[in-house]
């Protein structure tokens, strides 16, 4: 069984940061991507950023703009996002995931195999 398990989620005011965490445990399985994705009540679940575990390159949905930074800890097979100049349409459930495969597409929800339960970001205006 494999485990994702996300933390670092919050309250925080208009222009804040977080950083939140994915830690990936269990059975072990080859990481070769891991992304986290965001829903906020009533949208669409989101593609926010990913990154290719091997090498450590990032991917970063449309909208950050600089605003989010990915990275990760191989050795601890756990996944960061930093998030910086927090706005309230920002506030949404944050999910982290994990795929055993490789694609570029890492935009799409289909490539993971597996997912947190998600972390709560509330932002206050």
């Amino acid at each position: 069984q494999v485990q994702l398990v996300e933390s670092g989620g919050g309250l925080v005011q208009t222009g804040g940061s977080l950083r939140l965490s994915c830690a990936a445990s269990g059975r072990a399985f080859k990481i070769y991507t891991m992304g986290w994705f965001r829903q906020a009540p009533g949208k669409e679940r989101e593609f926010v950023a990913a990154i290719r575990w091997d090498q450590g390159t990032p991917y970063y949905g449309d909208f950050v703009e600089g605003q989010f930074v990915i990275s990760r800890e191989t050795a601890k097979r756990t996944m960061y996002l930093e998030m910086n100049s927090l706005k309230p349409e920002d506030a949404a459930v944050y999910y982290c995931a994990a795929a055993e495969t490789w694609h570029a597409t890492t935009w799409d929800s289909g490539l993971y195999d597996y997912w947190g339960q998600g972390t709560q970001v509330t932002v206050s205006s």
